[in-house]
């Protein structure tokens, strides 16, 4: 129990440095509700309002267990740095996975095909095209493990992104990359010991993207396992028998290099 709470509080001072020196920072969260095909969906925005005009939004996506609490401190994360953020559901109201066969169901059902898949990740992001305070006119999306495939397949498909992040993610793609299609900016952050991504997906990923002519880069890290964003994956690991670990070094290092993603494509 002492090595989990040491290893979350490793986990929030790391990502914590992105809110550091934000001293005024009034991070207020806000959940939105809504339909998508006759469902209920339950998301959270975030924003910091001491910050006056209108911002870049960002959308983010879970991992395969539902939207949970750490998929909206990293929103709140993202506010806290000047973006407005939501964390969206894929699953639906109340759908969060205690278990891998859980989360293994509510995944394959949510991707089962391209069309659903589009369409839940679309109707949150209107929500946060809508908010008051974001421009519309420059978004970016990053996702977790699932999330991960989620934005990937979301560049893919032509969705009107100007910069999409994977951590940790499925690279198989759902559709193939196209040539003035897949127009937004592609990052990934991968454990080069991850048992779930192949070295083969690294080198289709690779030859895909430049098929299509897109700006990718792809970060391998030595030593680095599954799930190595999340703080709670080492006791997940534990418990579940998977090969997933929490690792802070590149946790700080994949997290640091998207904010100066970020402050690229929205300059």
């Amino acid at each position: 129990m002492k090595s989990t709470l040491k290893m979350l509080a490793i986990g929030a001072a790391l990502i914590g440095v992105a809110a550091a020196g934000s001293a005024q920072a009034a991070v207020k969260g806000e959940v939105v509700k809504y339909s998508v095909d006759g469902q209920e969906f339950t998301s959270y925005i975030a924003h910091d309002d001491a910050i006056s005009g209108k911002r870049p939004g960002v959308v983010v996506v879970h991992e395969w267990w539902g939207h949970d609490a750490y998929a909206r401190k990293r929103a709140e994360l993202l506010a806290a740095r000047g973006y407005t953020a939501i964390a969206l559901d894929m699953y639906g109201t109340g759908k969060q996975a205690d278990h891998p066969k859980t989360a293994g169901a509510f995944m394959k059902e949510a991707i089962a095909n391209a069309d659903r898949m589009r369409s839940r990740f679309q109707a949150a992001y209107i929500e946060l095209l809508q908010h008051a305070t974001v421009d519309p006119d420059k978004t970016a999306a990053i996702g977790y493990c699932f999330g991960g495939k989620v934005v990937l397949d979301m560049a893919r498909l032509g969705v009107d992104l100007d910069g999409v992040v994977s951590f940790h993610g499925n690279l198989t793609p759902i559709e193939k990359a196209k040539a003035g299609v897949t127009k937004a900016k592609v990052r990934v952050f991968n454990g080069a010991d991850d048992k779930f991504v192949k070295p083969e997906s690294i080198s289709a990923l690779r030859a895909e993207m430049a098929r299509a002519g897109v700006d990718y880069k792809i970060v391998n890290y030595p030593g680095v396992v599954h799930s190595f964003t999340s703080p709670a994956a080492t006791a997940r690991g534990k418990k579940f028998k998977l090969p997933l670990a929490y690792n802070a070094k590149a946790d700080g290092d994949s997290w640091r290099q998207t904010m100066n993603f970020f402050d690229e494509i929205f300059r």
